[in-house]
């Protein structure tokens, strides 16, 4: 009976975590609220290295030819998102799935962009969360829409990850031997 008690108030405890745990989506969507799409966009806002990773998963109809120029557009973006006359995403790279592993789940066409701070990132994604055109790039927006799913050619699939790079597991890389 005793362990009967303790699981059940434990599986209640883990719900109310649950539950009263925000997303990320929601933290966002609340500091917008509180502080304005101004502060949250803001090249200080939250400084530290952010590593966004987008993936990309084709219906079968779309051509090699079509994934190299989305690939183009999207690489394209390092050199067209400026504010306040400076590029400010870092860095793009890009690769195609080529793991063993089986657990790709589709997805072709990998990207990581990334940024100084999470406002450049949030400036960056702008909608649904940054709504006010002032504070998101506009070509950043014109390629989401772009590949959006009323376009001939436009991924089945999207997965998007966001992270920021914590400081202490950054190692050097190590040098070829």
């Amino acid at each position: 009976m005793k362990h009967l008690i303790l699981a059940v108030i434990s599986t209640v405890t883990l719900f109310t975590l649950n539950v009263m745990a925000e997303t990320p989506t929601e933290a966002l969507k609340k500091a917008v609220a509180t502080l304005g799409p101004a502060t949250v966009t803001d090249t200080n806002y939250n400084l530290g290295s952010i590593q966004h990773i987008v993936l990309f998963r084709y219906a079968d109809n779309v051509t090699d030819q079509q994934k190299e120029e989305v690939k183009k557009k999207f690489l394209a973006l390092q050199q067209l998102c400026v504010r306040d006359g400076k590029q400010y995403i870092r860095s793009i790279e890009t690769g195609t799935q080529n793991s063993g592993e089986g657990f790709d789940q589709q997805f072709e066409q990998a990207f990581i962009v990334t940024f100084k701070s999470e406002g450049d990132r949030n400036y960056y994604v702008g909608q649904p969360v940054i709504t006010d055109a002032k504070y998101y790039d506009s070509h950043h927006q014109a390629f989401k829409d772009s590949i959006s799913p009323d376009k001939p050619v436009h991924p089945s699939g999207v997965f998007v990850f966001d992270f920021k790079i914590e400081e202490k597991t950054r190692r050097a890389i190590v040098p070829e031997q």
